[in-house]
């Protein structure tokens, strides 16, 4: 007995420490961002555009570029994941069909991002002639993170026991109310969670918009969902491997913009999150 005591004490320690060192090593390397680009960071760094080959200047149309896709892809990405996990997982047989959707599923969630991109080009902007457009970025980002929504919202939805929706059923509510008002709400936790990850995923992606929608350089900004626009990824990875000698402040800068961005984003969605779970530890 006291032996298998000391295995699990071993193992708890051992678990807490490897937590430790990925928490530690995220928040160096925010850390970090911040003490190299904080000082890059100012208001004409925010609101004016890029000069001198973009040596100079700021980045706005970077950062309305990235915001207008990150909202494109939230707006194209969220309801048809969170309807097909619905759908596998309330209203599908569980068939030979349905184990190789989701087998589809997991695989499309480890395909690059740069093959997404090679399909966003052939598709949205020769095929469906988009062209590099906004509209083209945000279809094929949200096709890249839909596997994440997907997946995440079905397991959000396997967690919610059988027992609620038998007794939503046993009231009279409809299979439809059932899910609404009783099953979706348990799960919010859980589609939030992939939701806020598919984001940060997208936010950060460059592949897919060099050849859907990112532009080098732009006069003014994007007027409509079919203009080019310029990106936080796109304009850093130009930074750093296309402009000579580009002073180190503004790559920093950017990166610490992309990043604030990006939370933005998760920390309201961690916040509904938390506010969710308390409640259902409440209700319990």
């Amino acid at each position: 007995m006291k032996q298998r005591y000391i295995k699990q004490k071993i193992f708890y320690i051992l678990l807490l420490i490897i937590t430790l060192i990925v928490v530690l090593f995220v928040v160096g390397i925010i850390l970090y961002l911040i003490f190299k680009g904080a000082h890059a960071i100012s208001w004409s760094f925010i609101t004016q555009f890029p000069k001198n080959s973009m040596r100079e200047g700021g980045i706005l149309p970077a950062i309305l570029g990235t915001l207008y896709l990150m909202i494109g892809t939230i707006i194209f990405a969220l309801p048809i994941g969170v309807f097909a996990a619905i759908y596998l997982n309330e209203y599908s047989a569980r068939n030979k069909f349905t184990r190789i959707v989701r087998l589809s599923i997991i695989n499309m969630a480890g395909v690059p991002s740069v093959v997404y991109g090679l399909f966003g080009l052939g598709f949205f902007v020769l095929f469906l002639r988009f062209g590099k457009s906004i509209l083209s970025g945000s279809l094929t980002l949200a096709l890249m993170i839909l596997p994440v929504i997907i997946t995440s919202t079905e397991e959000a939805l396997k967690a919610v026991p059988d027992t609620y929706r038998h007794a939503s059923l046993a009231l009279g509510a409809t299979k439809w109310q059932t899910i609404s008002k009783v099953v979706l709400p348990q799960a919010l936790p859980g589609i939030i969670t992939g939701a806020v990850i598919g984001i940060g995923r997208a936010a950060g992606e460059t592949a897919p918009i060099i050849f859907t929608v990112a532009a080098f350089s732009m006069p003014g900004l994007p007027k409509s969902i079919f203009d080019q626009a310029m990106a936080l990824p796109y304009h850093l990875y130009v930074l750093a491997t296309q402009v000579t000698n580009p002073p180190k402040d503004i790559q920093w800068g950017t990166s610490l913009v992309l990043l604030i961005i990006v939370l933005i984003f998760a920390v309201p969605g961690s916040i509904i999150r938390v506010r969710q779970r308390l409640k259902k530890r409440d209700l319990s």
